[in-house]
């Protein structure tokens, strides 16, 4: 059965993108904060957030492997995106003129697997980028990918294998960690090792270090793979 593992990366959309009114909303909390260097500390805070939310961020990079095959793709946006596309390994780096068009070949691909493997997809990546298809028209070749929680397939998330569905909470045995953490403990390398992490998104953007972004999200999608055959060799079938 053909496995996608996947990861994407987003940045937040300009301020000056959200009215008077949805800039009111998105600060509301600021208004009660009379200090105003805390005030500017939260507004910052929230801000820094918009990175989260498909309604206040965009999809820029989407990076995709076969499980088996280790081939892939990974899609990114880039203001040279006329440039031809990298095929010169196992992965082929495709620049594309926006979100549109990233959104659109991305479900192209998708819609050729049965199963597919995320770290936190299901928190995250899948209802970011069904929400940003949703708001930019794009169809959605696979909408099954948040259905029943307690199982693998079609949608096997690393997060809640390795937490088992939040079996202890917070803080008891089975505690969440983030992928970074999760590799260094099995003794893989981190997807952050090269000193770039999801948080500097908006910096890379802004200075057209596009395909910093596609690396560092492919580093992140062979950190799940690697993490994944792990799971299914040591863990799957826990119950």
């Amino acid at each position: 059965m053909a496995k996608l593992v996947f990861d994407i990366e987003t940045s937040a959309l300009p301020l000056e993108t959200f009215d008077e009114a949805q800039q009111e909303y998105l600060f509301r909390e600021c208004e009660k904060i009379a200090e105003d260097t805390a005030r500017a500390t939260r507004r910052a805070e929230i801000q820094q957030m918009f990175n989260l939310w498909p309604f206040t961020a965009q999809v820029v990079c989407i990076a995709m492997l076969n499980a088996e095959t280790e081939r892939g793709q990974v899609l990114f946006t880039a203001a040279d995106h006329q440039q031809d596309a990298d095929k010169t390994g196992p992965v082929e780096f495709v620049p594309c003129a926006g979100e549109p068009e990233l959104l659109t070949s991305f479900w192209d691909v998708a819609r050729r697997y049965e199963t597919i493997v995320t770290f936190n997809g299901r928190g995250f990546d899948v209802p970011f980028i069904y929400l940003r298809s949703a708001l930019l028209n794009v169809p959605i070749s696979r909408k099954d990918w948040l259905g029943y929680r307690f199982q693998t397939e079609p949608h096997c998330d690393l997060a809640e294998q390795l937490t088992f569905y939040g079996v202890s909470g917070r803080e008891g045995a089975a505690r969440r960690f983030n992928l970074d953490f999760y590799c260094k403990a099995f003794g893989l390398e981190s997807p952050k090792s090269q000193g770039v992490t999801g948080s500097d998104m908006n910096m890379l953007l802004a200075d057209g270090r596009y395909r910093d972004i596609a690396e560092y999200c492919l580093r992140d999608v062979k950190a799940t793979l690697l993490l994944y055959r792990i799971w299914k060799q040591r863990l799957a079938g826990v119950k």
